[in-house]
């Protein structure tokens, strides 16, 4: 299997296990692999040592599910976001909350599609 590190990555998934399986001082494990001992004491907690995806599990919205779903809704219709932002402001009598940026990541919203 490929590993994809960042290139600052101080440890591996084999570095982790190593951490987890041993009983060294987890001063000497900081200071041989360079980060905090806050760090090896994660791994040592840890029984999967693979990086975590970082994507959001969850989209953070402002609106309610019904007014997102008419947003989704509205947005299949392909209008340019301004345009859209309008009417979605009018109809919906939502001033403050709905952003063009809000407009554009409802519409990959997982639970509408």
């Amino acid at each position: 299997m490929m590993i994809s590190l960042h290139k600052n990555a101080r440890t591996t998934p084999a570095v982790r296990a190593e951490m987890a399986a041993s009983r060294e001082a987890v001063a000497n494990f900081a200071l041989r692999y360079g980060i905090a001992e806050s760090t090896v004491r994660k791994w040592k907690k840890r029984t999967n040592f693979n990086d975590a995806s970082h994507a959001a599990h969850r989209l953070q919205t402002t609106l309610p599910p019904a007014q997102e779903l008419i947003v989704v809704k509205l947005r299949k219709i392909l209008l340019p976001l301004d345009e859209l932002l309008a009417v979605t402001r009018e109809f919906l009598k939502i001033v403050r909350d709905v952003t063009r940026t809000h407009q554009n990541q409802t519409k990959t919203c997982a639970r509408c599609i």
